[in-house]
Parts: structure tokens; sequence; C-alpha cells
């Protein structure tokens, strides 16, 4: 559930990420197209990007192992107080389920929004011509497409305005824009409490008009015609959803970009101001750090002086006996052996070891089970004052069957050669050669700074369209209507806030980024030449110096492991010496 509401939070701050970046810097660019497939790359991202995880493993020093002290007692502990349970709210839970609430309602109202398309289109006579599909119904609803259909009402419309009309839903019908529309709706369906989603999703349905009433205006010869049909579609309020429908509330906004000049292509810069945020999220969120211990060959027996008696699941009846023998004939402690059980594969499940020191119980050792027995050591060792303990140490997990019984190991004193006397220094190994790193230069960072303010535009003076006439045959009502329109246009222009002072400032600002940034490269790439020089020249110098120093480490490992016998025959010399003595 955690790694869910992970993921939930990752892909909407993606979401926030890409829509803030096309809000701020790209919503009044005339890149619709490459608006279009900004948005839907976004929305791609913020589900993808949270799954691609780079995982980077840390070798670490292994944990060292606590010293077992088996003079020390062991005494468990009984808690005989039962805790009372309290009741507490699993917060998790309560977010889970509110979010499935808001995500079924959702899912009701995305299948009933189709339901209703449905009933719209059913039954209706379909006229083919060429890709698309064209149905004339009686309803009052603004025309729309979906997919090769187009949808209309043609006894509301005169021909002209039908024709652009038509010309208009081709656009849509020919990109597939209904596809958009329909993504848009899912990602609002699962990320539905995320206000930005209600956002993006406007800003997708937004763009899909520019890019529509720009391709039709192309091909209608009287722009103004296009406009003053965009108004009279205003008044149909009734929208099929899911679909892609001639008349949006936005229709200022339409104009307004219908009649601005087309964006300078060096604009395109703003397109990858997302790829650092990218780089940012990767780095900060989507690596994982796994710390792996350093292996070891694990010591059990740390001094020459322990003795070590290793018990497996293979371990048979005669080698536990073997056992019994070498611990009574060298240390002089009874080891009874008893409950010896054994699964279908000869392997120890159960085993209880008495260990005795003449009359006095020393330890019970005792494992039952139903499962294989995990390996473990017994370890009789010999402190500085000749004393000698018997424990147990495992191997890693212990056995959860296992048993153990006064830990304490009571013996008395053996009198032995004092081991100091005859200690003997094992050899070093030798040190390997030294390999020194070159560093490569730093790539310089693109300059960052902050940008002038946008100018704030009050929708409460901007003025109202005039409505059409009502009946559009009636020549004097039109020319009324066109002077309105005329001044309406006059006072719009007046409305705009100019944005030209900024987009300057903006382009100065870019501009000296940009010259700043290229003296930096410049220099960067005049530091990697000489690195990559200097590479070779280290690559050279590893194959003659590095690779002689190898040949001199192999010869000393191999001096150093003849040593090594020397010392192991040096210390079972001893080691008879002492039981002798």
């Amino acid at each position: 559930m955690e790694a869910f509401f992970t993921f939930i939070a990752k892909s909407s701050g993606l979401l926030v990420l890409f829509y803030c970046a096309y809000f701020l810097l790209l919503r009044k660019e005339t890149f619709f197209n490459s608006n279009r497939w900004f948005l839907l790359a976004g929305l791609i991202t913020s589900v993808v990007l949270p799954f691609v995880v780079y995982t980077k493993i840390v070798w670490v020093d292994p944990t060292p192992m606590p010293v077992m002290n088996y003079a020390a007692g062991y005494t468990p502990s009984i808690n005989n107080s039962i805790a009372e349970e309290s009741f507490e709210i699993n917060w998790n839970y309560v977010a889970l389920i509110i979010y499935g609430i808001g995500f079924l309602a959702l899912i009701i109202k995305f299948a009933t929004d189709f339901y209703s398309l449905n009933s719209v289109l059913k039954g209706k006579k379909i006229q083919q011509e060429a890709d698309f599909k064209f149905i004339d119904i009686e309803e009052n609803i603004a025309p729309f497409s979906y997919f090769d259909y187009i949808v209309y009402n043609s006894s509301l419309y005169s021909a002209s305005e039908l024709e652009s009309i038509l010309e208009h839903e081709k656009v849509h019908s020919d990109q597939n824009h209904t596809v958009d529309v329909i993504i848009s709706r899912i990602f609002c369906v699962l990320f539905w409490f995320n206000p930005i989603i209600w956002l993006y999703k406007k800003a997708i349905l937004q763009n899909l008009e520019f890019i529509a009433d720009n391709e039709a205006a192309k091909k209608i010869s009287d722009k103004k015609a296009y406009q003053y049909t965009l108004l009279k579609i205003t008044t149909h309020e009734t929208c099929v959803a899911i679909t892609n429908h001639f008349y949006q509330s936005l229709i200022k906004k339409r104009i307004v970009m219908l009649n601005k000049n087309q964006s300078k292509k060096t604009n395109y810069w703003k397109y990858c101001t997302i790829i650092p945020a990218l780089a940012a999220f990767v780095f900060l969120f989507q690596i994982e750090i796994i710390a792996q211990e350093k292996k070891e060959t694990q010591q059990v027996s740390t001094a020459a002086s322990d003795d070590v008696y290793k018990i497996e699941k293979t371990t048979t009846d005669q080698e536990l006996k073997v056992i019994s023998e070498k611990i009574k004939q060298k240390h002089d402690f009874d080891v009874a052996i008893s409950n010896v059980k054994r699964n279908t594969d000869s392997e120890l499940t159960a085993i209880k070891m008495n260990i005795k020191k003449g009359s006095h119980e020393v330890q019970t050792i005792e494992i039952n089970g139903d499962e294989a027995i995990k390996s473990f050591d017994l370890v009789v060792s010999t402190d500085d004052d000749n004393v000698k303990k018997i424990g147990v140490v495992t191997d890693g997990e212990a056995n959860d069957s296992m048993m153990l019984q006064d830990r304490v190991a009571d013996v008395d004193e053996v009198d032995g050669p004092d081991v100091n006397d005859m200690h003997v220094a094992p050899p070093a190994p030798p040190a390997p050669p030294r390999i020194d790193i070159i560093t490569p230069p730093a790539a310089p960072a693109f300059p960052g700074g902050s940008m002038p303010k946008l100018p704030t535009i009050d929708m409460s003076k901007m003025p109202k369209a005039p409505a059409p006439p009502a009946n559009p045959r009636d020549k004097v009502a039109m020319a009324n209507f066109e002077k309105d329109m005329a001044e309406f246009e006059r006072k719009m222009e007046a409305f705009e806030p100019t944005l030209s002072a900024y987009e300057k400032q903006v382009d100065e600002i870019m501009s000296k980024h940009e010259a700043m940034y290229g003296k930096d490269m410049e220099k960067y790439e005049i530091a990697m030449e000489k690195f990559s020089v200097e590479m070779e020249k280290y690559g050279k110098y590893i194959e003659e110096t590095v690779g002689r120093d190898m040949k001199e480490y192999e010869k000393s490992m191999k001096a150093y492991e003849k040593d090594m016998k020397a010392y192991e025959k040096e210390m079972k010399k001893m080691e008879k010496e002492s039981k002798k003595s």
C-alpha cells in the first residue's frame, strides 16, 4: 500500500511539473502541434518514470560480530503481563477508501457519458464521404466529432457557417483528437484528487481547439466569417462529453490565437526546460541506494587455542560419536547425545546434547523440529588464565527450535604450558599496488535567474461580444452586427496587454544566459580535450607501471602463501608439545 501511495505522489508531482512548464512558457506560443505532443508526453511520463529506478549498490564494511562471552549468564526474561490492545485508526486504509469512492464515482460518470454518446449515434442515418462519416441530427446539440464520426444539425446554420464547422471537425477527426480527450479523461479518473489534472485536461482540450481552428482557417478564405461562426455557436450550451465539439467556452482565447502572429522558431528552446527538471526528479527520487556488506570469511575460532566442532544437518551418527569422544579426550567434557531424529533424506531434524564436567551439568542443547537443522559449532576456548569454556556458535541465523539451558560453562582450570611463551606471529600479507584515479572536469550548469513578471489581465473589464441577429438573412441586422463586431474587435485589441516588451526582456535575458553558457561550454570542451590526452597517458602508465607492480605483487603473494604453510606447521608442532606437557 505504501508503494501505491508513493507512485500516486510521484505521478502527481510529474503532472504538476509538466503543467507548470506549459502554463508559464508554452501557453502563449503558436506551436500547437508541438504543445499537443508535449502535453501527452507529460501524461505518459507521469506513469512510466516512477517505475524507472536506478539501483546504486554501496559496499560497506560488515558489522562486527559481538564477542561471545560464554562465562556470562543467560537469564530468560518472562513478561507475565499482557498489554491491552488499543484501537488505532489505519489512515492508509482510510485514504484508500476515499480514493476508491472518488475513483468509482468517476468510472460511473465515464460509463454514463459513453452511454449518452451511443444514444445520440444509434439509429441515425450515416453519410460516408472519404474517411468521414457525417450524421445530420435534429437535436439542438453543438456540432462534435468522435473518431471518424462528425455530428451536426444543418437546420441551425447557413451554408457558409456549416462549411466552417465541418472543416473544423474534419481536423479533429483526421488527427484523432478523440484519443487525446479519452486519455485526459482516464487520467482525471486516476488522479481525481489532484486539482492540476483538471487544469491539465482543460489545457489539452483548449490546445486541440487551437489546432483545429488554425488548420480550418487555412482552408477557409474568409477568416472573419469563421470568427463570426465561433461567436454564433456560443449560444449552444448542450454538448456531448468525451467528444471534440465545436463549441468551447474559451471563444475569446480562440479568436485571439487565430489572429496572433506565428511564434519565432528560436522559442523552441522552451521545450528543453523540462529536461533538467526531469533529471533532478530522477536524481532525487528514483535512485535506490542498497548497502551491501563486503563478503568476509567468517572465522569461528578467534584464537589458536579454540577448538571447533561443526555439527550440520548431514552429520552422521558415527561422526557425532567421534565428536563426543574427541571432546572427552581433549577437554574432559562428557557429551551425551540423545533424541536424534532424521527425515527421509537422512538429515538431522532433532538432537539433544547434555554436556557435563565431572558430576556437574554444564549445558544442555536441544533442537526439535520438522525441518532440517541449521549448522552450528561447539566451541571449546581457553582464556588467558588457561580456563576452558564451551559454548555454541551458530552460522548466521539460529535454529528456531534450539533451546539452551545453563549457558554458563562452569569448568575447572586445566594445567598446561603458557601459550604466551610459545606465541608465533603470523606473516603479514603484501599490500596490492596503488592506482591513482584521474577526475574528469565537471560540466557547466545552465545559468539561472529570475524572469520578468508576466503582465496581468483584469478580466472584469473585458468587453462583451455582441449577440448575433436571430435571422442571419436580415441585411440591416447583419450590417449592425458587423459594426458591433468591428467595435468589439477594436476594444479587444485595446484590452489585450502588449507582450512585446515582456518577450523582449525574456529574449535579452536568455541571449545573455546562452552567451555565458556557450563560453563555459567552450572552456569545458578544452578541458575535456586535455583530459582525453591525460587519459591516454594514464592508460600507458597503467600498462607499464601497474602491470609491473602486479607481477611483483603475485610473487609476494606466492612467498606469503609459502610462509603461511610454514606458520601452520609451526603452530601444529606447538599444539603437539602443549598436549604432551
